[in-house]
C-alpha cells in the first residue's frame, strides 16, 4: 500500500496523480490514506427545503429535479435546475461542465443534494453541490449508501479545485483504497504499545477516519493515528539526543574560581532570583559532568537571561577556556558587549566586540588576543564565524536570539573549537511547552520564569482609532519627564488596496504632533548602515521618538523607553505583539504598551487583544498563540530544521500526548537504543522509512 502508486486507483489517471503530487506530496496510495479529512459534516439530516431562514451551513436535502435550463452566453453560461424535495423548491446552479452535467441528471428522479444554500434574489440556490443518485443498495453494502451520516471534508487547494477534484472525490478515492488494500495494511506500532494505550490497529484507524460509522468510532481511529504520528517524531528526535550525549564528550569545567567569585560577589547588580539559581544550578551540573552542554536557556524579556549567560562564561574563563556570544544585529551586539563590559571589566575579564564594521587595527587586535588566549570572551554578529577568526582555546558558545542564525552558520562555530564546545542557545520568546518538546527536543531546557525585584510590570491598554489624540498627549507627558518613545506601524508606505496606518504617513504626522522632538525611524527597506544610525540616535537619547516597523522586535535596549504605541495592532500575532511590549519595562520606571485598533474589529481579535491588555506571561501568551495560529507561524520552527508538519496531531491540542510519546519514545531508546530487539522491529523498519535521511542537527543547534 504503501509503495503503490495512486495511478492503481480507478479514478485518477497519470494527469491527475501528476497534480497530486505537485500539490500535496501525494505519491501512493499510502500517501492518499494519510491525507485525513481536516472536519466533518454530518449527512445523517435531511433539511426540509421550506426550513431554511438566515446564514444557512451546508446541508443535505432529498428530493428531484423538475427541469434544467441554459442561461446566458459564453462566459456568463449557467445551468439552472429547480429542485423541489415536496415542501418547496430552490435553484440549482453550476458554472462549469454545463453539457456534461445536464446529460447525467434527469428530471424526475430522486437525487440527495449536499451544499451551503443561499439567496439570491428573492429565492434559495445552492451553487454546484455535490450530487448523489438515490439507489438500491447491492448486498453488502450499507443500507444507508456513503452519501449519509459522516463524511469528511479534506483539504484542497484551488489547482485541485480548478481540476474539477473535490472533496469528494478524495471520498470516493479512499473508499476505493479501503475496500482494495485495507485488510492488507500492516500495522506500524507493536503489539505492546497497542495494548498498553489501547489502540485501534492501523487499518482500523484509516477506515474510521475516511468512513467514521459514528464519532465514538472516529475518536478512536484518531487517537490511534496522533499517537503514531507524534510518538515517531519524538523518537527521531531522541535517538538523535541521545546519541549525541552518549558519544560527543564535552569538556570538564569543575572549577568556580575568582573571575565567578569575584563578579558573584562584588558587581552582581542584583540578587539572583530563585529561577535564575535553579537554571545556574542546571547549567552547572552540565559543565562538570563530561558530556557536552546543549542547552535551550528561554526566558520572557527582562527576566535577566544574559546575567545567567555571563555567569557561565565565567565559569568556562575560571577552567581556562574561551568564551563566544553571538547576537544577530550590531546594535544588539554593541549592547551586550556593553552591557558584560561595565558587569565583567572590574573583575579582570577582557571581553572584545567584533561586527562587519569593527575597523581593521582593531580586528588585527581581537585576532591577535584570540590566538594568544588574553581575550576571555568574545560578543560579535556573524563576523566571528568568519575564517579568519581563530581561538586559542574555545570552550563555550552563547547563541542569543538563535532562530536569527541559520544551521550552517551555527555549525561554523563549532568548527572553531578543538574539543565540541558546551553550547547555550538563549531566546526571548516564550516557547509553549509542546512546542519545545518538539522543535528543541534534542536540547535540554532551563526556563527563567520570575522578573527580577523591583521590576513594575508594564500597563497594557486597549485604544481606538478614535482615540489617537488621547494616546499622543500621553506619549507627550512621558517625553516631558524625560522618556522615549517607540510607535511601531504595520506597513513602510501608504497601500491603497489595505486600510492601515503606514510609517511613511505616521512619521510625518508624528513630526508635526510633536515638534519640539527629534524623531528616528528605522524599517527594513533601508541599509544597515542607515537603520544603525538611526537606532544609535534613539538608543544615545538623542531622538525621543523612535518610529518604526517591526524590526525593532528583537535586539533593542533602551531603559528610558516608557511607551510602545502599535499601530493596527489586530493585525499582529500574540507573541509579536509581546515581543514589542518587551522593548519597554526595562527600566525602574512605570511603562505602557498601547493597542491601537479600528473600531468595528471583530469578536475573536478583540478577545485576542485583551487577553494582551490582561497578562504579561509570554508563556501564557505563547500557548494562546500556538492554540490560534499554529507552530508555523512561530519564529524559529522554520530554522530548527527538524520536521514538525503534523497531519493529524496538534501541538496546541494534543499536549499531554506530546509528554506521553516523548517519555515513551525516551523509555524505548534507552531500553534499545538500535531498536535491535525483535519485539521493536516494527518500529524500526516505520522509522526507516519514515525518516530514511534525518539530519542531525543536535550537533550545530
Amino acid at each position: 500500500m504503501n509503495n503503490t502508486p495512486v495511478t492503481y486507483l480507478k479514478g485518477v489517471g497519470p494527469a491527475r496523480a501528476r497534480l497530486l503530487a505537485a500539490e500535496l506530496d501525494i505519491h501512493t496510495v499510502g500517501d492518499l490514506l494519510r491525507h485525513y479529512p481536516s472536519h466533518y459534516v454530518d449527512r445523517s439530516t435531511t433539511w426540509p427545503i421550506a426550513s431554511f431562514a438566515g446564514d444557512m451551513p451546508a446541508v443535505q436535502v432529498r428530493g428531484r429535479f423538475v427541469n434544467f435550463t441554459i442561461h446566458g452566453e459564453g462566459a456568463r453560461m449557467r445551468l439552472v435546475g429547480l429542485f423541489t424535495d415536496g415542501t418547496a423548491t430552490m435553484e440549482v446552479v453550476w458554472f462549469r461542465k454545463i453539457k456534461t452535467l445536464r446529460e447525467a441528471y434527469t428530471p424526475g428522479k430522486e437525487y440527495i443534494l449536499f451544499g451551503k444554500p443561499q439567496v439570491f434574489g428573492h429565492s434559495w440556490s445552492m451553487a454546484h453541490p455535490e450530487v448523489d443518485a438515490v439507489t438500491t443498495p447491492k448486498p453488502g453494502e450499507d443500507p444507508k449508501g456513503d452519501s449519509q451520516g459522516l463524511r469528511g471534508v479534506y483539504p484542497l487547494t484551488e489547482k485541485l479545485r480548478n481540476a474539477s477534484i473535490s472533496s469528494r472525490s478524495f471520498h470516493q478515492w479512499t473508499q476505493t483504497a479501503l475496500r482494495q488494500w485495507g485488510p492488507r495494511i500492516a500495522d506500524t506500532l507493536p503489539p505492546y504499545l497497542r495494548e498498553k494505550y489501547r489502540l485501534v490497529t492501523l487499518a482500523e484507524a484509516l477506515a474510521a477516519v475516511h468512513n467514521p460509522p459514528d464519532n465514538a468510532a472516529l475518536q478512536r481511529g484518531r487517537d490511534r493515528l496522533k499517537f503514531e504520528e507524534l510518538f515517531y517524531l519524538q523518537l527521531n528526535i531522541q535517538r538523535y539526543s541521545l546519541a549525541r550525549r552518549a558519544d560527543v564528550a564535552g569538556t570538564r569545567m569543575p572549577r568556580v574560581g575568582q573571575m565567578f567569585n569575584g563578579f558573584y560577589s562584588q558587581t552582581l547588580p542584583f540578587p539572583l532570583t530563585g529561577a535564575q539559581k535553579r537554571v545556574m544550578h542546571e547549567i552547572r551540573a552540565d559543565l562538570v559532568s563530561g558530556r557536552q552542554m546543549n542547552r535551550l536557556l528561554q526566558g520572557d524579556v527582562g527576566s535577566g537571561k544574559t546575567v545567567v549567560a555571563l555567569m557561565t562564561m565565567l565559569i568556562a574563563v575560571d577552567n581556562g577556556y574561551q568564551a563566544c556570544i553571538m547576537a544577530p544585529t550590531e546594535i544588539l551586539a554593541r549592547q551586550h558587549y556593553e552591557s558584560l563590559r561595565s558587569l565583567a571589566a572590574p573583575v579582570g575579564v577582557n571581553i572584545r566586540c567584533l561586527t562587519g564594521s569593527t575597523p581593521a587595527a582593531e580586528r588585527r587586535e581581537i585576532d591577535r588576543q584570540l590566538l594568544d588566549g588574553s581575550l576571555h570572551i568574545l560578543v560579535g554578529t556573524h563576523a566571528v564565524i568568519e575564517d579568519r577568526v581563530t581561538f586559542r582555546n574555545l570552550g563555550l558558545v552563547v547563541i542569543d536570539e538563535q532562530h536569527r542564525f541559520g544551521v550552517l552558520q551555527r555549525a561554523r562555530l563549532w568548527g572553531k573549537a578543538k574539543t565540541p564546545p558546551h553550547i547555550l542557545v538563549m531566546t526571548a520568546t516564550p516557547i509553549p511547552r509542546t512546542l519545545a518538546m518538539t522543535v528543541y527536543g534534542d536540547l535540554d531546557v532551563s526556563v527563567i520564569n520570575e522578573l527580577p525585584p523591583g521590576r513594575k510590570p508594564i500597563t497594557t491598554l486597549l485604544r481606538t482609532a478614535d482615540r489617537r489624540m488621547e494616546v499622543l498627549r500621553h506619549a507627550g507627558r512621558e517625553i516631558a519627564r524625560g522618556r522615549q518613545v517607540y510607535i511601531v506601524y504595520p506597513l513602510i508606505d501608504d497601500n491603497p488596496k489595505m486600510a492601515l496606518q503606514s510609517l511613511t504617513e505616521g512619521r510625518d504626522f508624528i513630526s508635526e504632533a510633536f515638534p519640539s522632538c527629534r524623531v528616528a525611524w528605522v524599517h527594513g527597506r533601508m541599509t544597515p548602515a542607515e537603520k544603525d544610525y538611526q537606532m544609535q540616535l534613539f538608543v544615545s537619547g538623542q531622538a525621543q521618538i523612535l518610529v518604526a516597523t517591526t524590526v525593532i522586535e528583537v535586539g533593542v535596549n533602551v531603559p528610558n523607553a516608557s511607551v510602545m504605541i502599535i499601530e493596527n495592532a489586530e493585525r499582529f500575532g500574540l507573541s509579536q505583539l509581546h515581543q514589542l511590549r518587551g522593548r519597554v519595562g526595562r527600566g525602574a520606571e512605570q511603562s505602557y504598551c498601547i493597542l491601537m485598533t479600528r473600531q468595528n474589529i471583530g469578536g475573536d481579535t478583540r478577545r485576542r487583544l485583551e487577553l494582551m491588555t490582561a497578562t504579561t506571561d509570554g508563556f501564557r501568551i505563547a500557548e494562546e498563540d500556538l492554540r490560534m495560529r499554529g507552530p508555523g507561524d512561530l519564529e524559529g520552527t522554520q530554522q530548527s530544521g527538524l520536521p514538525i508538519k503534523l497531519s493529524i496531531a496538534s501541538l496546541a491540542t494534543d499536549g499531554p500526548l506530546v509528554a506521553t510519546t516523548r517519555d515513551e519514545a525516551i523509555t524505548l531508546l534507552e531500553a534499545d537504543p538500535r531498536l535491535a530487539a525483535p519485539a521493536n522491529a516494527i518500529v524500526a523498519d516505520t522509522l526507516r522509512r519514515l525518516f530514511p535521511r534525518p539530519a542531525d542537527l543536535s550537533r550545530i543547534s
